[in-house]
């Protein structure tokens, strides 16, 4: 009997699974080598490598099968204690997972051919695993090597709960309805009061929409993903960057499965590994130098997640050397900013700014002034905060704050002339009347005086070139992308907050300055929604220039006398 096999599809399911196995196995195999007495640790890198053994023998990867015996070989005697564990052997094992990361992918389209490297690390297991010096032949037709039973996967173990893989986009479309949907409701609603609709018929589109805001949460809760896979990864990175610098660190774990959007997950690894660099390379001090100052001297980096309302929160926390104040605001001096007389959080907080670094020299990992500022722009560009606390001699924690999702928004809706505008919820402080003063001033932009403070403000119907003068009224929506400085937008009126999806820019769109993105309003209208940061700078812009401008009319005045 002929069965229709979807070759295509065993094939991803084969590079999903093995890339999930050998992420368990690199972190079992660091985990090893501070516990090798740990049965359990072993036991599953065996388990790893015997199923990927059967699976690529089934498919016919035969170098995969070669490598994964090897190893296997290897690993048996480890398990038999002929072969003790050591941090050499433990270099060599990872080595293998990764030679095997390259072979996975390799294979599935259809070059998976050994290289001159993965033939002399097949040699090396095989020494050390006290073979002959030549890998075990190969089959020839993707079987088991001659003399072997054909390798086969340990049976599966019953399944707690069924899952499929999706594709992500399927999911974007699907929460994309869900959005239209939900805009669709409430524009049917309104034409059903207004024309006097009968109470059952307006019941009856309450229970439509209440099924439709479960479908969405729903929709919402089949994107979120645990932390976890992202954040094992990091044990590896911290073992290897350690042990390159001649220090030693261990990487603790906290909340694992805490969940959130796949593409908020997608977007924060990056500002992650560079927070991990920088504490490994500035933070943890040398093995001597802690043993001096009466720490352990293998030192604590800590990764911690937490649900915090609708955003999550991440910290990277090291016991190290902390910031050096000193040194701070003498990079600062060299860079022409005045940090004397700044609070403790603005001080700590130029390390984020471009180009700004505290270390001596430029070495392998950082110094150049880089990673920080990468965190902080990516961080902003997650609609995030990112916040920094340190103690000299104690240490420094960087906590990162990102929506659940980034393709949902809480917005605060604002008006200005015929236009609507939507302000990221989480970054507006207060709102205010304009100051009637300024309200005479048409300019772009200025400062008010908001309890004491400078707040410098920017004109929205004046960036915009929406044209037209303002309503007797004018309001002032402070808001605060980061625990920096704030700044005032000046609108019309105020409509109210709401929640929507998140439409991206077309393509003649992107890239415009002051404007992340675009929503439908529950009345059908196309409201823009504000990139805050890029306002923000445009306003301090416009705060130095006023300044400039009050200190230069005087000087006139006196020339002028």
């Amino acid at each position: 009997m002929d069965f229709d096999i979807d070759r295509d599809a065993v094939l991803q399911t084969f590079l999903s699974e093995s890339e999930e196995g050998l992420a368990m196995m690199e972190e079992a195999l660091v985990g090893l080598e501070s516990r090798p007495e740990d049965g359990e640790l072993l036991a599953a890198v065996f388990r790893v490598a015997h199923t990927l053994k059967g699976n690529a023998s089934s498919l016919g990867f035969e170098g995969l099968v070669r490598l994964s015996h090897t190893l296997e070989d290897l690993l048996d005697r480890v398990r038999n204690r002929a072969i003790p564990v050591t941090g050499d052997l433990v270099t060599l094992l990872l080595d293998a997972v990764d030679a095997l990361r390259d072979l996975v992918p390799a294979a599935v389209n259809g070059g998976e051919a050994l290289t001159v490297v993965h033939e002399a690390l097949l040699r090396e297991l095989s020494r050390r695993a006290g073979g002959v010096d030549d890998p075990p032949p190969s089959t020839g037709s993707g079987g088991a090597p001659r003399g072997e039973e054909p390798a086969t996967p340990e049976p599966a173990r019953p399944a707690e709960h069924r899952s499929l893989r999706v594709d992500i986009n399927r999911l974007d479309r699907m929460l994309d309805l869900t959005g239209e949907i939900a805009i669709a409701r409430g524009r049917l609603r309104r034409m059903l009061e207004q024309h006097g609709a009968p109470a059952p018929v307006l019941e009856a589109q309450g229970e439509v929409d209440r099924l439709s805001l479960d479908l969405q949460e729903l929709v919402m809760k089949v994107r979120l993903v645990p932390l976890r896979g992202t954040f094992r990864a990091f044990v590896r990175t911290v073992r290897d960057l350690a042990a390159r610098q001649g220090k030693q660190a261990r990487l603790i774990l906290e909340g694992e499965d805490v969940e959130v959007d796949t593409s908020v997950i997608a977007q924060v690894r990056d500002p992650l590994t560079h927070m991990i660099r920088n504490a490994l390379d500035h933070g943890i001090e040398a093995p001597e130098v802690r043993r001096t100052v009466g720490k352990d001297p293998c030192g604590t980096l800590a990764l911690r997640a937490r649900h915090e309302g609708a955003t999550i929160v991440i910290e990277i926390a090291d016991d190290g050397a902390g910031l050096n104040r000193e040194r701070i605001l003498e990079r600062a001096r060299e860079r022409g900013i005045d940090a004397e007389h700044k609070e403790e959080e603005e001080i700590q907080r130029l390390v984020f700014e471009p180009g700004f670094s505290t270390a001596e020299t430029v070495t392998e990992l950082s110094g150049r002034g880089i990673g920080l500022d990468v965190v902080r722009r990516n961080v902003m560009a997650l609609r995030g905060k990112v916040g920094i606390r340190s103690q000299e001699g104690i240490g420094t924690t960087i906590t990162l704050r990102l929506p659940l999702t980034l393709a949902i928004i809480d917005g605060f809706i604002v008006g200005v002339g015929d236009e609507a505008y939507v302000i990221p919820l989480e970054a507006v402080v207060e709102c205010l009347e304009l100051p009637k003063e300024a309200s005479s001033d048409t300019r772009e932009g200025g400062v008010i005086n908001l309890r004491g403070a400078a707040l410098p403000y920017l004109r929205l119907r004046r960036l915009f070139g929406l044209g037209a003068r303002p309503g007797q009224r004018e309001h002032v929506v402070v808001v605060r992308p980061d625990a920096g400085r704030q700044v005032g937008l000046v609108v019309d009126h105020l409509e109210g907050g709401f929640q929507t999806v998140i439409k991206p820019l077309g393509r003649l769109f992107q890239g415009l300055s002051g404007v992340a993105g675009s929503a439908i309003l529950g009345t059908g209208r196309v409201a823009m929604i504000l990139d805050v940061p890029s306002l923000l700078a445009e306003a301090l812009r416009g705060q130095e220039a006023a300044k400039h401008e009050q200190w230069s009319a005087p000087k006139a005045e006196s020339q002028g006398a």
